[in-house]
């Protein structure tokens, strides 16, 4: 136990008080902060004749987005379609809730590929898992007609100017969200000449509202020759 100007610090394990509080306070701030007030927890339960669990699921919704946080299967009962039924309930109820996206982390020693099967998104890793293993992080539309989405890589060129190429980078995919456009992955060479975007419309409507946004358009304009270049794919899952 440590103190400071009256304060004291105080470290240790479990302390359910503590979690149940910082739960609370971030619930709060979070609500005043979007005016999404409707977070709640998700489950999907199976259970066999003996009323013994046999798979379950946990998540949560909230703000018209959707979570998973654990799924499990009983060891006999696996590879007997479990897993993909689990995610199908949940998927319906977060729809039922009004929400229109999921998503999900997986370490690589799960089931990464179970969840690509089942049409999840890769959006980005993370490194320093135990063993060597990496935690893969999954997104999912929800929407039931997702066939009008436009899926783009952006090919970045910053070496006019780097430092005002990154700003302008940060200043124009922020705009996204108001043509419905998701930036779901960002990489940066070692140099930090050249950026990789994976960005995602829900209709194309919304990629050509994005373009010729006047708040995108005078940035680039504003830039002039420092701006940079852009080579940009349109791609699909395989």
């Amino acid at each position: 136990m440590t103190e400071h100007e009256g304060a004291r610090l105080h470290i240790g394990g479990a302390d359910d008080d503590l979690a149940a509080r910082i739960d609370r306070e971030l619930t709060a701030f979070n609500n005043a902060a979007t005016g999404a007030d409707d977070e709640a927890d998700l489950t999907v339960r199976v259970v066999d004749p003996d009323g013994e669990l046999v798979a379950g699921l946990t998540g949560w919704t909230w703000g018209g987005r959707a979570g998973i946080n654990t799924v499990w299967v009983r060891d006999d009962r696996r590879r007997a379609g479990w897993g993909g039924r689990l995610l199908r309930a949940a998927e319906e109820e977060a729809r039922q809730r009004g929400c229109t996206e999921i998503s999900v982390a997986s370490f690589s020693f799960q089931a990464p590929a179970f969840y690509r099967r089942h049409g999840y998104t890769d959006t980005g890793i993370r490194d320093g898992v135990p063993g060597g293993h990496v935690d893969h992080h999954f997104w999912k539309s929800l929407v039931d007609d997702p066939a009008g989405v436009v899926r783009l890589v952006a090919l970045v060129d910053l070496s006019a100017d780097a430092e005002a190429g990154r700003r302008y980078e940060d200043a124009v995919l922020a705009l996204l969200g108001r043509h419905g456009g998701r930036l779901e992955r960002r990489l940066r060479t070692g140099d930090g000449r050249t950026e990789v975007h994976v960005i995602r419309f829900a209709a194309r409507a919304g990629y050509d509202g994005f373009m010729a946004d006047p708040e995108r358009v005078a940035l680039r304009a504003g830039l002039g020759d420092a701006a940079p270049t852009t080579q940009v794919l349109e791609v699909r899952d395989v």
